[in-house]
């Protein structure tokens, strides 16, 4: 879910979207619990490894997570 939930935000930067929104682009039900849960646990994961910044409204991949796409071509 790390990799999805990173790849997503990457593929629509400079987009910046919310928890839920995330959720509808990466799960097949946002509404069901487990996969809400999965994409905010990837979230806290992403964060904790910075990756992303998790402000109070928005997920936002950081500089470091946007030179890596960069470098890389993912």
């Amino acid at each position: 879910m790390e990799s999805a939930v990173l790849q997503q935000l990457l593929a629509l930067h400079p987009v910046q979207l919310t928890l839920a929104e995330l959720a509808r682009e990466v799960t097949d039900d946002p509404e069901q619990f487990a996969q809400r849960d999965a994409v905010e646990r990837a979230v806290r994961e992403l964060a904790s490894a910075g990756l992303v910044h998790r402000g109070r409204d928005f997920v936002v991949p950081t500089r470091a997570a946007l030179r890596c796409d960069e470098l890389l071509g993912l």
